[in-house]
């Protein structure tokens, strides 16, 4: 299945301050990518997460941009502006996506920039295709093999991630993310905030592009399969090849307050990092803290990326 014609005007959206930006399709990994992209310099790309499309990243491409990036945000497999295909939604293949489209953009290399699953996704490529990653951050998300554990072992974790096991049932997570003009994916995007939620035209681009036909089981099929395949061979393979070293520079981006990923739960992922491990808690924000606090988030960020001793 391709990208429905409907998703071009919904997701083609403007960035704040009116700057130049490219909306475009790349092909990768036997499928088409939306992406967005504006700046010259290093490719820094942008993977956002559930419930989101690339518009998540509004704030962080100006100011990559600004800061002589070239900065790319694209929608993952499924989602927005790119191929919503009947298959291929296990993070091996997705992270396939991810280092197909730094090839299709010409770069021998890029900094992976995750949030939620582009996390998952970002510690998954920078695991399996090091050479293709030169930087990695990652925002609310622990490195997989965490994630699996804590999941599994801490209870507290598991009832902080209600929606994944409830999206474990067939076809009714899907109607009911879609239901009332999606009003739920708008709950979910205000519940797991802090105190300084997204804007409200924000949270009804969300609602808008997770009702375009098909994005709602393509967004729920990652987590099927993370859920899914825990007993299963391939499951406990990927666990395996998940034991691989990071060993490039790594920033690890978490909100004091959020609801969804606790604390205890991504704190530890350095372990898994033979490289510069860089960890920062953003007090009083919550699950999407580069649009609860865009100016600090990006600061941050920008400041690890250029940071030519990212171990200091």
């Amino acid at each position: 299945m391709t990208a429905p014609d409907s998703a071009t005007s919904v997701v083609r959206l403007d960035v704040p301050g009116g700057k130049e930006l490219t909306h475009r399709d790349v092909a990768a990994n036997g499928a088409r990518f939306h992406i967005a992209e504006m700046g010259d310099g290093p490719l820094v790309l942008l993977l956002h997460g559930f419930p989101q499309f690339w518009w998540t990243w509004r704030y962080q491409l100006p100011a990559l941009a600004d800061a002589g990036f070239r900065a790319v945000a694209m929608d993952l497999r499924g989602v927005g502006g790119s191929d919503r295909t009947p298959r291929g939604y296990d993070p091996a293949n997705l992270a396939l996506d991810i280092t197909g489209v730094i090839r299709s953009l010409g770069e021998p290399d890029a900094a992976l920039v995750g949030h939620d699953l582009g996390g998952y996704l970002a510690w998954t490529a920078a695991a399996m295709r090091p050479k293709l990653v030169r930087r990695l951050a990652v925002a609310s998300m622990p490195h997989p093999r965490r994630w699996r554990s804590a999941m599994l072992a801490d209870v507290k974790q598991s009832r902080r991630s209600a929606h994944i096991w409830s999206f474990q049932r067939p076809w009714l997570p899907e109607r009911r993310l879609v239901a009332d003009d999606a009003a739920l994916v708008g709950r979910m995007i205000r519940d797991w905030s802090g105190p300084r939620p997204p804007e409200d035209d924000a949270v009804t681009a969300y609602q808008r592009a997770m009702s375009i036909p098909s994005t709602a089981h393509c967004s729920v099929e990652p987590y099927r399969w993370m859920v899914r395949s825990m007993a299963r061979p391939d499951g406990i393979q990927f666990n395996r090849r998940m034991k691989l070293p990071v060993r490039v520079p790594t920033l690890h981006l978490h909100g004091s307050l959020d609801p969804v990923m606790r604390t205890r739960s991504a704190a530890g992922s350095g372990e898994y990092v033979e490289a510069p491990y860089r960890w920062r808690l953003f007090d009083g924000l919550g699950h999407f803290p580069h649009e609860e606090d865009p100016v600090a988030f990006s600061t941050e960020l920008i400041g690890w990326l250029k940071d030519p001793e990212p171990d200091r």
